[in-house]
């Protein structure tokens, strides 16, 4: 829960292996894994992921569905690197890119476990999460921002529903959360 304490070794991380398959999987294997930032300060902030959305290379609903583009570049090369983009002219928006190298798919990473960051435009905005950090390798902790390993998520405590704000593909369910969580978007979603 929001403000709880976890142990967890910001020091390990995951193995490009664990992105670098299917995309609706790691999106729900993501679930409780840890987003961590380090500071200029050298301070490093950190949180438990628990909201995401997936996004396949077939889905309409995909930057990459129409295929390579200069935005779009990150999206095809390999798994475990932050794909930032830009919307509404006012959000950044943190993904991690899964699938084999050559294949587009990401997870938009929408929640954290910390105040303030209920969406992912206000995920980056409370975290400075910028285009500066898009292509950035998530897998080493010695990075500026990286994913870690957190404690293991029962599937019991892993709600599904449909992705949010999007006009293609809604039937979709790749939206998944941790339940109960007050960081969760507030969309109603079966469970």
């Amino acid at each position: 829960m929001l403000g709880s304490f976890i142990v967890v070794d910001l020091s390990k991380s995951y193995l490009p292996e664990f992105f670098a398959r299917p995309t609706v999987k790691v999106a729900r294997d993501l679930i409780g894994a840890v987003l961590c930032m380090q500071h200029s300060d050298n301070k490093v902030q950190s949180a438990q992921i628990v909201e995401v959305e997936a996004y396949t290379k077939d889905d309409p609903a995909c930057h990459a569905f129409r295929g390579r583009t200069k935005r779009t570049e990150v999206m095809f090369g390999p798994p475990g690197h932050a794909y930032v983009y830009f919307i509404y002219g006012m959000y950044f928006c943190l993904n991690v890119v899964t699938e084999p190298e050559g294949t587009p798919g990401a997870v938009l990473v929408r929640a954290v476990d910390f105040a303030g960051c209920d969406g992912p435009g206000k995920l980056c905005r409370r975290w400075g999460i910028t285009g500066e950090h898009n292509g950035m390798n998530l897998l080493q902790p010695d990075s500026q921002l990286w994913l870690s390993p957190g404690p293991q998520i029962r599937s019991t405590q892993i709600g599904v529903g449909r992705r949010i704000g999007i006009s293609q593909a809604t039937e979709r369910r790749w939206r998944f959360f941790l339940k109960d969580n007050p960081m969760v978007s507030r969309q109603k979603a079966s469970r």
